[in-house]
């Protein structure tokens, strides 16, 4: 007797201890080799060390550049991108995701009532006509439950991997967010640097229909050749030409801002800002160290996700070798009429559990946890490779933000030493000292310098930006959500 009451206790603590085990690997991050520091980042005092704890670099990082108006369209982006909502929809069917695997760690329930009547044909073949009856009724209302006992992990497995996807959804959101957030900011500094130019290009058209005018009243005078004449017409009309084309790349920024705002560019107007206003601040960025972009990059974190998923497919490829234990039961009132229906004795019931186990199948298990397996080795190198291309993104923007703060200064006394000289040349030939091609020589030189130092500032810029994107844009992974 006691044997006999220690049996079901027995069997229960079994099924607990195998629904407790798992096959298959346990995950660990693989390791990615990250060097101590960045190479353009080793020149003391240049760039400052970013801590783990560093908030210069917040989820508003554009605020770095101190421009309102760049802020009230950035966090339009977030409001209205029509792509960012797309990554959001994949987002919530990612964690929605997860809710189904959890749903097969608990049983499935149904209930069918059904009413239905048969009646026996009479000439049915090898029917004894004695047992033929007018037809009979049958009123069922049947409560059926199934239940997969998990004894190998694989429904376990499954909700973790259905985790981690949705956590790789949520770090492609960030990335999908701070990619149009940036790309924002490159638009909006190339339309200013457009109205910068479109600003000198305008100035430039004025002065040399000033020099138009003096040449053809010299002419008029006798003074100076009509060649004189023709050359200065010639460079008015060519500046002419650039600030055309200018108005053809500030609508083609418009049109690309409005986009991204979510708005049609027929309905979008950015205006241009007051000369004072032209140069952004640029800012002091803080680097993390190499170790430290790990966490900050929703990219890495996305690829570093799909490996934990992949780690359990194999898990669950696994168990496939193993039985199957899966418990059914029914039970209900089945009548054969209204009014016996559910009476007592219209009662039934049914339980029991199945083992199942596959014996042959030509190497398909095999196959699947090869091919289980072959995927996890493509995400690590998916991961590895993300992360190297993290570091050189970090160390290209470095060293454009180095060159260019040179080659900046180096500009600004190449555009005063153009403006000394056109002035120079100017002044000799109004005095009659030298021709006209040497005033149009310097006039082209000092506006070509004058381009470049806007072109400069406009690479500092989007440098600044590509390095805040490139080292996460003040992102980390403890933004991941548990789902």
């Amino acid at each position: 007797m006691r044997v006999r009451r220690l049996t079901p206790l027995m069997l229960a603590g079994s099924l607990a201890w195998l629904a407790g085990c798992k096959v298959g690997p346990n995950y660990v991050r693989p390791q990615a080799s990250a060097p101590p520091a960045f190479e353009e980042a080793q020149p003391a005092g240049q760039w400052k060390t970013a801590t783990p704890a560093d908030t210069a670099i917040g989820g508003a990082w554009w605020q770095l550049f101190s421009d309102p108006e760049l802020g009230t369209l950035e966090v339009q982006v977030g409001q209205a991108n029509q792509s960012l909502k797309a990554a959001e929809a994949n987002f919530r069917a990612a964690r929605s995701a997860v809710s189904v695997s959890r749903s097969y760690e608990a049983p499935t329930i149904g209930v069918a009532p059904a009413v239905s009547a048969v009646r026996e044909s009479a000439n049915q073949p090898y029917v004894s006509q004695t047992n033929i009856n007018g037809g009979e009724g049958s009123f069922s209302l049947p409560l059926d439950m199934n239940y997969e006992i998990d004894l190998w992990g694989r429904v376990r497995r499954g909700v973790t991997a259905a985790r981690a996807e949705a956590q790789a959804s949520a770090a492609d959101l960030a990335t999908a967010k701070l990619s149009l957030e940036a790309e924002l900011a490159l638009d909006y500094f190339d339309l200013r640097s457009t109205d910068a130019q479109t600003r000198l290009l305008e100035d430039t058209v004025k002065a040399y229909s000033e020099a138009l005018k003096l040449t053809q009243d010299r002419y008029d005078e006798g003074i100076t050749p009509l060649s004189d004449v023709s050359q200065a017409r010639t460079q008015l009309e060519a500046a002419q030409v650039i600030l055309t084309d200018l108005g053809n790349e500030r609508a083609s920024d418009e049109h690309a801002i409005a986009i991204l705002v979510g708005k049609a560019p027929a309905e979008f107007h950015l205006a241009a800002i007051p000369a004072a206003r032209d140069a952004a601040a640029l800012p002091n960025i803080p680097v993390a160290l190499p170790s430290q972009l790990l966490e900050r990059r929703p990219d890495i974190a996305a690829e570093e996700r799909r490996m934990a998923a992949a780690n359990e497919q194999i898990g669950i490829t696994k168990a496939a070798y193993y039985p199957t234990l899966s418990l059914s039961a029914a039970a209900g009132f089945l009548g054969t009429s209204a009014v016996n229906w559910f009476t007592w004795p219209s009662r039934f019931w049914a339980v029991g559990p199945e083992l199942s186990q596959t014996i042959f199948d030509a190497g398909r298990r095999k196959s699947g946890v090869a091919i289980a397996q072959a995927d996890y080795d493509a995400t690590v190198a998916n991961y590895r490779q993300t992360v190297l291309t993290g570091f050189g993104q970090v160390e290209d923007n470095l060293a454009a933000l180095r060159v260019l703060a040179t080659e900046a200064e180096q500009q600004h006394a190449a555009t005063h030493s153009a403006e000394q000289t056109l002035d120079l040349f100017q002044t000799r030939y109004q005095g009659g000292v030298d021709t006209y091609l040497q005033v149009i020589t310097s006039q082209t030189a000092a506006l070509q310098n004058e381009r470049n130092d806007i072109q400069i500032q406009l690479r500092r810029q989007q440098a600044s930006v590509l390095l805040i994107k490139a080292l996460g844009g003040g992102w980390s992974t403890q933004q991941l959500p548990p789902v």
